[in-house]
C-alpha cells in the first residue's frame, strides 16, 4: 500500500471549555489540529498509510505538534524542523443554539508562512504516494505558503499521483494581497478531485452558483450543475464533492453530501445531527472519508462513507476524527441509534 500524503500547517488550538465565552473561566483547552493534519491522522485511523508534511519550529511546542500527528500512526518523517518561525495558532469559542462558534486567528509568521519551497524535496517525499491531499487554507496564508503548495501539486501531477484539494475558503486569511481566485484557480489546474462547499466555489474558482442554501434552495440538481460548471472549467477534475450543511442552530446540524464523478452523479443519505460535540474538522473527516472511499470502494459507497465519517466526527471534541472504518461502516448500516455497546 502507497501512502497519502497530505502538506499543510499544523496549529495549537485553544479552545474555551465546554460551551463558555473566551475567557469566562480562566482555562483554555490545548490539543493541536489543521486542515491537512486533520485528513492525515483520520485516513491512518480509517487504515490507510498517511504522511504529513510541514514546517514546525525546533522547539518544544513543535514536538508537541509532531508527537501528536505520530501518535496516531502518521509518517513525520518529511516534517522540515526550522530555526526560524512559530507554531501558529487558533483559539476557538464553541457557540450554542443560536450563538455561533467563533475562530480567532494567530499564525502570521508561523514557520510554513514563511517556508520557502525549496526546503521540501517532493521527488523525494512523494515517491512512495499515490496520492496528494492539500486544502485551500494554506494558500491563504502567505505568497510562499501558496508556492510550496503549487510546487507539491506540481511535482505530483509529474509523478502520476492522484491529487485532491479541498478548497476550504477563510475570508479572515487572504490578506497578503493576492485574491483566492488568484491563487486557487492555478491550483486547481493540477487537481484531480476538488472538495467544496457552494460558497468555496464561488469565492475560491469564481464559478456562479445558482443557489442560496440560506433560503432552503437545496435542489440536487442544482449542485449537479454546480459541479459541472467546475468540471467544464477545469478539465481535469475527475471528481467534484460538494457538501451540504443546513446550519439549523450551533448545535443541530443537517448533513449530506453529492458527488460528480466519472460514474456519474451520486447523492448521499441525510444525517440529522441533534447534538454536536465539536463541528470543527467535520469537513477535513469528510475529506478523509472521500480519499478512502475512491481508493477502496466505488464512487456511491465512497460518498455515503465520508458522509458517514464526518457525521461521526461531530460527536468527538478535538481536531481529529477519532473513528475507525468498522465504526462508520456500522453507521452506513443503520447502527446510529448510540445505545451502549456491551
Amino acid at each position: 500500500m502507497k501512502y497519502v500524503t497530505t502538506f499543510g500547517e499544523i496549529m495549537l488550538r485553544l479552545k474555551s471549555p465546554h460551551h463558555e465565552r473566551f475567557f469566562q473561566s480562566p482555562a483554555l483547552e490545548a490539543t493541536f489540529g489543521g486542515g491537512e493534519a486533520n485528513v492525515a491522522v483520520s485516513l491512518s485511523l480509517l487504515g490507510d498509510k498517511a504522511r504529513f508534511v510541514t514546517a514546525l519550529p525546533k522547539d518544544a511546542i513543535g514536538d508537541g505538534a509532531v508527537s501528536e500527528v505520530r501518535k496516531h500512526g502518521v509518517d513525520t518523517a518529511s516534517i522540515v524542523r526550522t530555526d526560524e518561525g512559530r507554531v501558529g495558532i487558533y483559539f476557538l469559542e464553541t457557540g450554542a443554539n443560536q450563538r455561533p462558534s467563533k475562530v480567532v486567528y494567530d499564525r502570521a509568521g508561523s514557520a510554513i508562512a514563511i517556508a520557502e519551497s525549496s526546503l521540501f524535496d517532493w521527488a523525494a517525499i512523494l515517491k512512495d504516494s499515490d496520492w496528494l491531499h492539500i486544502t485551500g487554507i494554506t494558500p491563504a496564508i502567505s505568497q510562499s505558503a501558496a508556492d510550496c503548495a503549487l510546487a507539491a501539486m506540481k511535482a505530483a501531477k509529474e509523478l502520476g499521483l492522484t491529487v485532491s484539494i479541498d478548497l476550504n475558503y477563510r475570508k479572515k486569511l487572504w490578506k497578503y494581497g493576492k485574491s483566492a481566485p488568484e491563487v486557487m484557480g492555478g491550483l486547481t489546474k493540477y487537481a484531480d478531485v476538488v472538495i467544496a462547499n457552494e460558497e468555496d466555489i464561488q469565492k475560491c474558482l469564481g464559478i456562479e452558483a445558482d443557489v442560496d442554501v440560506t433560503k432552503g434552495e437545496l435542489s440536487d440538481s442544482v449542485y449537479e450543475q454546480l459541479a459541472k460548471k467546475v468540471q467544464l472549467q477545469y478539465p481535469n477534475v475527475r471528481n467534484v464533492a460538494i457538501t451540504l450543511r443546513e446550519s439549523i442552530s450551533a448545535d443541530r446540524n443537517g448533513w449530506r453530501a453529492v458527488l460528480l464523478g466519472e460514474k456519474g452523479f451520486h447523492v448521499s443519505p441525510r444525517y440529522a445531527i441533534d447534538d454536536i460535540i465539536d463541528r470543527v474538522g467535520g469537513g477535513d473527516s469528510f475529506s478523509a472519508g472521500l480519499i478512502f472511499g475512491l481508493r477502496h470502494m466505488e464512487e456511491q459507497e465512497a460518498l455515503r462513507f465520508a458522509v458517514a465519517a464526518s457525521c461521526l466526527k461531530h460527536s468527538i471534541g478535538g481536531d481529529f476524527n477519532l473513528t475507525t472504518r468498522s465504526e462508520v461502516e456500522s453507521l452506513m448500516k443503520g447502527d446510529g441509534s448510540g445505545r451502549v455497546q456491551r
